[in-house]
């Protein structure tokens, strides 16, 4: 008699065991649950506490006795009971999909943090990575980077097939390229020399991994590919749309035609200090009969002539934008930009000069389409060459000037040759004066937006009643031309900004 309350109180500890077993069961809890797709990630942390009480309270209690049949079944596909602080793993019992789901719902700066809970949850979360830049040569060659994401559209490999010092603490940076520098190895000659980048065949076969195993390509940017590499990209890749190509050579843009799809091409030929390779009219001919479905070209340190701009503007009739940053080109180019006849914006950054010899007047033709013209940190001093570009561009519509040397009142002139302005932005320009801007400003009578910054010969003081009522009638008006500019208190009363829809003093 003495013995049936014992066995009553063993077995009584038993039956809560089990009821706190099947109390943290995922099948009952999911089923009674109608939250999953708001609140996945709280169900598994209420789990989670719930399955750390059970097993804390299963340290002081007596050992169950043996689960009955039914037991068996209901508990049957649970995963072992897990005795560390950490808990069930409750997220093995959501699918790919759905796991997917929540995570493409997460910031994109979250991806890295998910990806170190676990192997499951790294390699989803490299499924919903598109765009990655490549600092180890290694992660490509040995194919890890395809393995860990499968789903890439943009790769960036040009810093992998630099041989840098990556513990230096000197970083060479611009808007090209960024480099570690070791100060025992930069001399006269410049800062990378021919050794410091990988070999073209080595760079080929890494291509070639990147090309079959993401199909779906839509941008690369490569450096040192020669033509085997770069068939490997037209072959495999049919939906590449950009690509930009850094010290390559005539003879690799062959590889480059096959691009059938190619929309938008950026070339980096010759880099001062950087890289010393040569793009000339031979490259620009095979790209032009190759690429006709280019919208937007950019050549940077690349030479040329008159016969590399025709043949770009016959063959590639659907290119809109053109942008030459520190070009190498022949005296006369300019009068090729007649044949680009569905350009809409020329864009031209940190030129030394704009066309030594531009030729006659009667010969330069012009753009008709053209609508933006930019001129970024170049140097302006050459005064038929500046004259003859506006000549090419008298029907643009938007002119940019910024930080360009050489603009003085009597380069600005020239402008006076485009009629149909209606917006004109001056950054940078402390040579032009308040005179030269206005003897311009009001003949243009399309002018509805203007935009002055940074600009330290434009005085408030010498602006005259004339400009006062011009700015009164723009739609869109920024005037800072110094950080001493009172033009908002000096024009109080006179009714300027009246007429526009935006109008500020900054």
């Amino acid at each position: 008699m003495s013995t049936s309350p014992e066995r009553s109180n063993k077995t009584t500890p038993s039956k809560k065991k089990n009821r706190h077993s099947h109390t943290a069961s995922l099948p009952d809890t999911f089923q009674s649950q109608q939250a999953l797709k708001n609140a996945v990630f709280l169900k598994m942390r209420l789990l989670h506490n719930s399955a750390s009480a059970s097993a804390s309270a299963s340290e002081t209690e007596p050992e169950p006795e043996p689960e009955s049949e039914s037991d068996s079944q209901t508990h049957h596909h649970l995963p072992p009971r897990r005795h560390s602080s950490t808990g069930p793993d409750f997220s093995s019992r959501l699918s790919d999909e759905l796991l997917l789901n929540v995570f493409s719902k997460l910031p994109k700066t979250q991806l890295i943090s998910n990806s170190t809970v676990c192997k499951r949850w790294c390699r989803l979360n490299g499924k919903l990575v598109r765009a990655i830049r490549v600092f180890d040569w290694d992660f490509i060659k040995s194919g890890r980077v395809i393995f860990r994401f499968p789903n890439l559209i943009d790769v960036d490999i040009v810093q992998s097939c630099v041989k840098c010092c990556r513990n230096s603490g000197i970083l060479l940076s611009n808007k090209l390229v960024s480099v570690h520098l070791d100060s025992a190895r930069v001399s006269g000659e410049g800062f990378l020399k021919k050794g410091d980048f990988l070999d073209s065949q080595e760079v080929d076969r890494g291509v070639r991994i990147l090309a079959e195993g993401c199909g779906n390509l839509r941008r690369v940017v490569l450096i040192n590919v020669s033509e085997v590499g770069l068939n490997c990209v037209a072959e495999e890749c049919e939906t590449l749309q950009e690509m930009e190509l850094h010290n390559c050579d005539d003879f690799a843009l062959k590889a480059v035609s096959g691009c059938k799809n190619l929309q938008i091409l950026r070339l980096i030929g010759c880099v001062d200090g950087f890289y010393e390779s040569v793009i000339s009219d031979i490259g620009l001919t095979i790209l032009a009969q190759g690429c006709r479905r280019l919208v937007k070209l950019e050549l940077v340190g690349c030479e040329g002539s008159y016969d590399g701009i025709k043949a770009m503007g016959q063959c590639c009739v659907m290119l809109e934008e053109l942008t030459l940053c520190d070009h190498r080109m022949d005296g006369g180019w300019l009068s090729a930009l007649s044949y680009c006849g569905n350009l809409k914006t020329l864009k031209l950054q940190s030129c030394k000069s704009i066309d030594v010899s531009p030729g006659p007047d009667e010969h330069l033709g012009s753009c008709s389409t053209l609508e933006e013209l930019h001129l970024q940190k170049c140097q302006l001093w050459d005064k038929p060459g500046v004259r003859a570009l506006f000549l090419v561009c008298e029907a643009v519509r938007e002119l940019v000037f910024e930080d360009c040397w050489g603009l003085d009142s009597n380069t600005f002139a020239a402008t006076s040759i485009c009629r149909n302005i209606r917006f004109l932005s001056l950054e940078g320009c402390s040579l032009l004066t308040t005179e030269g801007l206005e003897s311009i400003v009001l003949s243009w009578k399309q002018l509805t937006r203007l935009r002055v910054v940074s600009c330290n010969n434009i005085k408030d003081s010498e602006i005259t009643p004339e400009l006062a009522t011009l700015f009164s009638v723009f739609k869109e008006l920024k005037w800072r031309p110094d950080s001493r500019s009172l033009l908002s208190s000096g024009l109080a009363g006179t009714g300027v900004g009246q007429g526009g829809r935006s109008f500020g003093f900054k």
